[in-house]
């Protein structure tokens, strides 16, 4: 008997959502995140990401998986650490812009390398070139096709 395309979506989900939990729990257990955590650390990166190293606060929340409350308060934290700065956005005085300083790029520098060859380890450990390949097309195909999805 055939599964139906619900279910096979089911299996499908289930089994990507499982191997993000359990390379999350691998990569957080071992200790290359010091002196913040991951999720701050994704604050970083996702800034270094982008052109200018700065982002607006919403588009920052819109790139992590936080709250906007939350993502505020970390902000606050790593703006106490020096890792960023809170500036008004040059083009809307009522936006708020959350910038990398140089500390913050040179801790997700080396924070970035670690954690690659983490990902190099697990990932790339685990499936061959092709696969990481096809892996890569797959999830960003199911990222970028939602908003076309009723």
């Amino acid at each position: 008997m055939s599964r139906s395309r619900t279910e096979a979506a089911v299996d499908a989900w289930e089994s990507l959502f499982r191997s993000q939990v359990t390379l999350m729990r691998r990569f957080t257990a071992e200790d290359i995140w010091k002196p913040i955590g991951v999720r701050e650390y994704d604050v970083l990166f996702t800034l270094s990401s982008s052109p200018t190293r700065a982002l607006r606060l919403h588009e920052l929340n819109e790139r992590i998986l936080l709250s906007q409350p939350s993502l505020s308060r970390m902000c606050d934290r790593l703006t106490a650490m020096g890792y960023v700065v809170r500036q008004s956005d040059p083009s809307d005085k009522r936006g708020t812009v959350i910038c990398l300083t140089e500390a913050g790029a040179d801790l997700q520098k080396s924070i970035g390398r670690k954690h690659a060859t983490q990902i190099a380890r697990l990932v790339g450990g685990a499936l061959d070139g092709h696969e990481l390949a096809e892996l890569d097309r797959l999830c960003t195909k199911l990222r970028t096709t939602q908003a076309g999805i009723e």
